[in-house]
């Protein structure tokens, strides 16, 4: 999953703001072995245990495994924050991968992660599903941590090395790079969606972050429209010439196209087939009835992710009849998210009144419409849900990929199971197999439940082999090595000369 998707903020302790001195980017020398540096908000690890037994741990994850055989082979390091406010923790190494942390302060926190990244920029670059908001004070933080982040990369890069920036937290990184070391590839990539010109311009800053991102070599997004919207806004804010999928910014050339992301396809089919995931399947089919069809959803508790259409959806074929108790049963996983943030607080308000109205009206003594898991599940945990379910229900009303219809994809090793999915997430360009739906269209979202529910077998199987060749074909190792492919070329092509 992306850096977005793994993490797990809600309910971590924020620990004593240091002194200001103590807050400053860690100053790493650049050693001749760190060619390859990533930059995310995020380190790719976990701290498990506690006292002088708590040790670093790598997180489960697509984007990890993809990216540690690169840093392993050419040398190189992570550069992220923690996840705990307050002084950071020295450079250490976890599995093959040297970590460089990045302190953020409480109020930093509050300002830069919850209040510009999360409640200005995530709602606008998801259509403006919520209203976004505007805060100056928000921006001034938003600039001061990209910059820690940028000086953290200047002092870790070797001489000429590759820099790839993830994601929406860090955009105005790319060039602060550049400013600081010329010498080296910058890489870019945005895990979610980019808006059309005509929602992203209400940004106040929206020329500032453009011009951060073309301090890269290569921007990389999700899916070609985001890609052509990204070249526009450039164009429109006068901060380069486009042709094709080059932007032009004075002398250097910027390539901006669409380079969509994929999971671990063979780890992921490796833990679907394992005996505690076959297992945990039968045990899950055996609890909640084999006489019935089981649909899943699987989402971040995150108001984009159209849980609650999907809900509402369901319960109008509970009404209708089209789907009865005792023939079908949903079950959502809602992984707990960004919890300091009153929208996310109110959608899961919102979500949480649903299921217990829908139980209320349909369910019965031992036996409910929804079950509803508000929780976190490690991946073979997952997996054994994804093997039991006859239906995934992949329905945000926007979306960059969505790596949890892959997920599933991946783990239907009999070639059954349907998949509805949202035409608004990144994977609908990929997963032609899926029944398409419009999570705007309660009413239309419920028809293609209705769809995937009564499916025949042979459609079904048809469908679910022709997205699983896409999904195998497309993995994030092929992912991450196009990617790097592109930021390397020049270099490639000065050594030709």
């Amino acid at each position: 999953m992306t850096p977005e998707s793994d993490e797990t903020e809600g309910g971590r302790s924020l620990a004593v703001l240091p002194p200001p001195a103590q807050r400053e980017a860690p100053r790493a020398a650049p050693t001749a072995e760190r060619s390859l540096v990533i930059v995310a908000n995020r380190l790719p690890t976990q701290r498990v245990g506690r006292g002088a037994e708590a040790r670093w741990e790598l997180s489960p994850g697509g984007l990890v495994s993809a990216l540690e055989p690169a840093l392993s082979r050419r040398g190189g390091v992570w550069i992220g924050w923690s996840g705990a406010s307050g002084e950071a923790p020295g450079p250490f190494r976890a599995g093959r991968i040297e970590n460089i942390p990045v302190p953020v302060s409480r109020r930093e926190v509050a300002e830069f992660y919850e209040g510009f990244a999360n409640r200005t920029l995530w709602p606008l670059l998801h259509d403006a599903i919520r209203q976004p908001v505007f805060e100056r004070r928000w921006w001034e933080t938003y600039r001061k941590v990209n910059r820690r982040f940028a000086e953290a990369a200047a002092t870790s890069a070797a001489r000429g090395a590759d820099v790839w920036i993830h994601d929406y937290q860090l955009l105005l990184a790319p060039a602060m790079l550049r400013a600081l070391r010329p010498d080296v590839r910058i890489g870019f990539f945005l895990h979610i969606p980019f808006p059309p010109v005509e929602l992203f311009s209400r940004l106040p800053w929206a020329e500032q972050v453009v011009e951060g991102v073309l301090g890269a070599d290569v921007a990389g997004f999700q899916t070609a429209g985001d890609a052509a919207n990204f070249r526009r806004m450039a164009r429109d804010v006068g901060a380069g010439t486009t042709t094709g999928e080059v932007v032009r910014v004075e002398e250097r050339e910027v390539v901006a196209r669409e380079f969509p992301i994929s999971i671990d396809v063979s780890r992921q089919a490796a833990l679907a087939s394992a005996p505690a995931a076959r297992m945990g399947a039968e045990r899950l089919r055996e609890s909640l009835g084999r006489e019935r069809q089981i649909l899943l959803g699987v989402d971040r508790l995150d108001y984009t992710k159209g849980i609650e259409q999907r809900l509402c959806a369901y319960r109008s074929l509970l009404r209708s009849g089209r789907a009865r108790i005792d023939r079908h049963v949903l079950v959502q996983i809602a992984v707990p998210s960004r919890e300091n943030v009153r929208e996310y607080r109110e959608a899961r308000r919102r979500i949480e009144g649903l299921v217990g109205e829908i139980n209320g009206q349909h369910g019965e003594v031992g036996r409910v419409a929804v079950h509803y898991l508000r929780r976190s599940l490690k991946p073979d945990r997952l997996a054994a849900f994804y093997r039991a379910a006859d239906v995934m229900l992949v329905t945000p009303l926007r979306d960059g990929m969505n790596l949890i219809a892959k997920e599933y994809v991946a783990s239907r090793e009999h070639e059954d199971g349907a998949l509805a999915l949202s035409r608004f997430a990144g994977a609908a360009r990929e997963l032609s197999g899926a029944v398409m739906c419009n999570p705007h269209d309660v009413e239309g979202l419920a028809e293609s439940i209705g769809q995937a529910l009564e499916m025949s077998a042979d459609e079904a199987a048809a469908r679910m082999r022709r997205m699983r060749a896409a999904v195998a074909e497309h993995d994030v190792h092929r992912w991450a090595g196009g990617f790097l492919k592109e930021l390397g070329r020049d270099r490639r092509r000065s050594s030709e000369a």
